[in-house]
């Protein structure tokens, strides 16, 4: 009675239970120390005093978290038991099944982005060529799809009525967006110079690459325009002073090496010339679109890339009109009436652009952007199969090999920047699973046993 006494004074009255374990430690034998543990876990009021404890006896820092310590119904806690392991390995299961799922789900969609990124931009490629058989008009084709930007934003509110659990009308929603080109919102200003380049840029590139298909087939095209790849990350190192990366390096003097191959697999001609002229323009006008945005507007969210896009299509329809116009009376893109016009080629490429468009800026959300940078690549072979049965394409040596290497090189560009890390990392877990596992020391106590068991399962259950 004198002891529990003594121990109910001592379990009161002392602040830090790590401190007064350490003071009378020194006072009680082994068999008083079992009894002492005994008590206190019979104390429904001790459970996190004893979290202490039992870092201290196992040698853990004082900083471990309160989740290690699991408490059940009676206050009492269960180190080392089965109801820790139980617990930790209950939560454990559920967290891998729910990242697993995660990853599958992004998995699927990703998959099914890469066929709807390849199938859209190889079906553009193609309807533009079977549109030029019927109508030669290749910037009259260009302000057509651009007009159809103007989709963009409302298609994103249509969206954004869908997702979001807040309700903002369109001019607030609009308002929002506006932010993105400063405090003042879209002004004339920013327009002219934040928006208006753009603009011309992206009517640049589409009209080059459209006017490249006039020259030569839709696999050459398909494949040089993969060189934009390169060109970004070579902008991008001397603009945006990024990282510099050996492996990107080689996959743009891939690229170029790729260029000139398709060069001599024509044998030099005026006409391949100035196609394959044409589509590394394209590439180029590309890629200093995407390092430009960078560097002036910065990253967008969804909203605001809607919004600028929408706002580039606009301007094409206002400013741009006068153009098509100019070159329908100087008989350079003429028709003879607007019946006449492929309008279910013409609407096909535009909405073909435009699905495709939408998938690159928006898929993001829902899966990876390697994979949607690997739906474009896979265009390739595509369009190579069809040239292959629809026109008069001579597949040689010295094509396939240009092909293959500009494809390698644009792949070469989707490594992450730690890459040689990953690597590293992957190589030495392989090496350790290779190596037998040792056998675990066995204690001749089963106090020990218990000791070292609880401890693991408090490390497992930390992280």
């Amino acid at each position: 009675m004198e002891r529990l006494s003594s121990l109910q004074t001592w379990n009161s009255t002392a602040a830090d239970p790590k401190q007064r374990v350490r003071k009378h430690m020194g006072d009680v034998s082994i068999n008083e120390w079992s009894f002492l543990k005994a008590f206190i876990m019979q104390q429904q009021s001790i459970c996190h005093s004893y979290q202490f404890w039992t870092a201290w006896e196992f040698g853990i820092g004082e900083d471990r978290p309160r989740e290690n310590v699991v408490c059940n119904a009676d206050g009492q806690a269960m180190v080392g038991g089965a109801g820790v392991e139980s617990g930790a390995g209950r939560q454990r299961f559920h967290c891998c099944v729910r990242v697993t799922a995660v990853q599958v789900r992004k998995a699927i969609w990703g998959v099914a982005m890469v066929m709807c990124v390849c199938s859209s931009w190889a079906g553009s490629t193609q309807l533009a060529k079977l549109t030029f058989k019927q109508y030669d008009a290749p910037f009259t084709l260009t302000w057509f799809t651009t007009t159809w930007n103007c989709l963009f934003f409302p298609l994103y509110y249509i969206g954004y009525l869908c997702k979001s659990p807040e309700r903002q009308t369109p001019k607030q929603r609009f308002r929002e967006c506006c932010r993105f080109f400063g405090d003042d919102g879209l002004t004339a200003k920013v327009f002219f110079t934040k928006v208006a380049p753009f603009g011309l840029l992206w009517i640049m590139t589409n009209y080059l690459y459209l006017q490249a298909l006039r020259k030569i087939n839709s696999t050459d095209v398909s494949a040089l325009f993969c060189c934009n790849k390169a060109f970004v990350f070579l902008l991008s190192w001397i603009v945006l002073r990024d990282r510099f990366m050996g492996v990107r390096i080689v996959a743009a003097i891939l690229a170029i090496a790729g260029i000139v191959m398709l060069t001599y697999a024509d044998g030099f001609h005026s006409h391949s010339v100035i196609g394959i002229t044409h589509v590394v323009a394209s590439a180029s006008a590309s890629a200093l679109y995407k390092v430009l945005f960078k560097l002036v507007l910065g990253s967008a969210k969804f909203g605001e890339a809607a919004l600028f896009l929408t706002i580039v299509g606009g301007a094409n329809f206002v400013f741009m009109s006068f153009v098509p116009v100019i070159l329908y009376f100087t008989h350079v893109e003429y028709f003879t009436s607007l019946v006449d016009l492929p309008w279910a080629y013409l609407c096909g490429v535009a909405g073909l652009l435009l699905a495709f468009n939408i998938l690159v800026n928006f898929g993001i959300a829902i899966t990876y952007p390697t994979l949607i940078s690997l739906g474009i690549v896979l265009s390739v072979p595509v369009n190579a199969v069809v040239d292959l049965y629809t026109c008069d394409i001579h597949f040689n040596t010295v094509r396939l090999i240009a092909v293959f290497i500009i494809c390698l090189g644009f792949l070469m560009l989707l490594l992450p920047e730690d890459w040689d890390q990953c690597l590293i990392e992957l190589s030495t877990k392989l090496r350790k699973r290779e190596q037998p596992v040792e056998p675990a020391e066995t204690g001749t106590s089963s106090g020990l046993n218990w000791t070292r068991r609880a401890r693991t399962s408090m490390s497992t259950f930390s992280h």
